[in-house]
C-alpha cells in the first residue's frame, strides 16, 4: 500500500485554496492523502481531488488551555488510528499541538509557519506562553518552513527553532499558469481592491478610513472588499460594521468567492494594509496578473512589494500613510501604473512561482517516508 501523508490545518478552506496544487502533486506522486481539519465548504472539494477527510473541530480563536489540550489528544488519537507515515502541519494550533501529538508516536513531521497570528502582535502574556509552546513543540519536526525571512529570524533570535531545521520559502507561491497577465483596465473610476478575511489585523479599518479621506475630494474612486465575514478570529469584523460602511457608500463589499481572478482583472490596484503576514497570496496573485500593489511595510508584505517598482509601501496602522500612497497612485501617469504591473509579474515569476514551493516539499518528503 502507498504511503499516507496527513495534512492538518485549522480549516479545509485553507488547505484547498493555499495547498491544493501541493495536494494534487502528492496524489500524482502516488501518496495517499489524509486531510484533518474542521469541516467547511472546501471539504467536499478535497474529497473530489481524492483525499480522505477526517473532520476535527478546533477552537481557532480560543485561548482555553483545556480546549487546546483536548485538541492535542484528539490529534494523537487520529494519528494513532490512521498511522500516517508523515504529517504536514499548517497554521498555528496544528503546528504546535500536532507536533506534540506526532512526537509522542514518533511520526515524522514537516511544519509550515504560515503566519504568527494575533498572539505575536499583542506583546502580551499570551505571546510569552505561545513562545514557550513553540520552543518545545518545534524540537520534534524534521523541517520547519517559514514564509518570509523576518519570521524565521524572529524564531531563531528567540531560540524557538533550530537553525539547521529551518528553511525560508516564498510563501505558498502563486500558480503562474492559472494567474496570467491580463489587460490593464482602461475604464474609470479607478478601483482599489482588498482581498482578505475581514479581520482588523488585515488593516480593513485603515483601508476604509483611507477610502473615506480620498472620497472627500474624489467621490468617484472605488474601494472594494472581497473576502469572508464571520471568521473565527479574535480580530474579526462583524457583519453590522461592514454593512454600515457599505450603506455609507465608502466601500463595496463583494462577498467571497472561489475564483478571485475576475475581481483582480477589474481592479487597477491591489491593496493589503496588513499588520503582519506570512506571504500574502492576494498580493502574489495581483502581481501575477499585472496589477500594481499597495501594502504595509511589514514582514511578508515587504518581500512582495518593491516600493516604487511594482507598488508602494505605507506605514502600518497608519491611515494617513495609506491614504497618501493611494493618492500617489491616483496621481501617477498611466504609463507608470503599467510599468508597475509588468514589474510585478516579472518579480513573481523569478521569486514566487508555486513550483519552487512544491519542489521544496517534494525534496524533503521521500527522505522522511522511506
Amino acid at each position: 500500500m502507498s504511503q499516507l501523508i496527513a495534512l492538518v490545518a485549522n480549516s479545509a478552506w485553507n488547505l484547498y485554496h493555499f495547498r491544493g496544487n501541493l495536494v494534487r502533486r502528492l496524489l500524482q506522486e502516488g501518496y495517499r492523502i489524509l486531510i484533518i481539519a474542521p469541516r467547511d465548504d472546501s471539504s467536499d472539494k478535497l474529497v473530489d481531488l481524492g483525499c480522505l477527510i477526517v473532520e476535527q473541530p478546533m477552537d481557532i480563536k480560543g485561548t482555553n488551555p483545556l480546549a487546546d489540550l483536548q485538541t492535542m489528544r484528539e490529534l494523537k488519537r487520529l494519528y494513532r488510528e490512521h498511522q500516517p507515515d508523515l504529517v504536514l502541519h499548517f497554521t498555528i494550533k496544528p503546528v504546535i499541538y500536532g507536533s506534540f501529538a506526532a512526537r509522542s508516536l514518533k511520526i515524522p513531521v514537516i511544519n509550515t509557519i504560515t503566519g504568527l497570528g494575533t498572539a505575536f502582535l499583542s506583546g502580551s502574556l499570551l505571546m510569552r506562553i505561545v513562545e514557550v509552546l513553540y520552543r518545545h513543540s518545534q524540537r520534534w519536526p524534521s523541517r520547519v518552513f517559514f514564509q518570509n525571512p523576518d519570521d524565521r529570524k524572529l524564531f531563531l533570535s528567540k531560540q524557538l527553532v533550530a537553525e539547521e531545521k529551518s528553511v525560508c520559502l516564498p510563501g505558498s507561491g502563486v500558480d503562474l499558469k492559472r494567474f496570467i497577465t491580463t489587460e490593464y483596465p482602461s475604464s474609470k473610476p479607478v478601483t482599489f481592491l482588498l482581498i482578505a478575511r475581514l479581520l482588523r489585523d488585515k488593516g480593513i479599518v485603515e483601508f476604509v478610513e483611507a477610502a473615506r479621506q480620498i472620497r472627500k475630494d474624489d467621490a468617484q474612486t472605488c474601494f472594494q472588499l472581497l473576502g469572508p465575514l464571520g471568521a473565527t478570529n479574535r480580530t474579526a469584523l462583524d457583519d453590522d460594521e461592514v454593512a454600515k460602511w457599505v450603506e455609507e457608500g465608502i466601500v463595496e463589499y463583494l462577498g467571497e468567492t472561489d475564483d478571485v481572478r475576475p475581481f483582480l482583472q477589474a481592479a487597477h490596484c491591489v491593496v493589503l494594509p496588513s499588520y503582519r503576514e506570512g506571504t500574502p497570496r492576494a498580493l502574489l496573485e495581483g502581481a501575477a496578473i499585472g496589477r500594481p500593489l499597495i501594502a504595509t511595510d511589514v514582514p511578508g508584505c515587504r518581500e512582495v512589494v518593491d516600493s516604487g517598482v511594482n507598488g508602494l509601501l505605507c506605514d502600518v496602522k497608519n491611515t494617513s500613510s495609506l491614504a497618501a500612497a493611494m493618492q500617489q497612485f491616483l496621481d501617477m501617469p498611466l504609463e507608470k501604473q503599467l510599468e508597475m504591473g509588468v514589474a510585478g509579474r516579472i518579480k513573481v515569476e523569478k521569486e514566487f512561482d508555486e513550483e519552487l514551493v512544491i519542489g521544496a516539499y517534494l525534496a524533503e518528503i521521500p527522505e522522511l517516508v522511506q
